[in-house]
């Protein structure tokens, strides 16, 4: 089965990572930024997709998605699905 989305993620994953911000920048731009620590902390980890990864936040359940840079690694981006 093709991955339909392959071509965006792609796009978006060479476009985080092409110059990683710190956490100071992250925040500025979406609010809310998330170490792996925190992640674990805050969400049961569902699956992955890079640049993506689907969670379930752990205070009310809802199912979400958020981005995620590798070096320095920060999540971030949390949309409810």
């Amino acid at each position: 089965m093709a991955d339909t989305t392959e071509p965006c993620r792609r796009q978006r994953l060479e476009e985080i990572n092409a110059e990683p911000d710190s956490r100071e920048a992250l925040e500025g731009q979406h609010g809310q930024v998330w170490s792996t620590d925190e992640l674990s902390r805050d969400f049961e980890v569902l699956g992955f997709l890079a640049p993506y990864v689907v969670v379930r936040r752990r205070s009310d359940g809802q199912k979400g998605s958020l981005e995620f840079q590798h070096s320095p690694r920060f999540y971030f981006g949390f949309r409810l699905d």
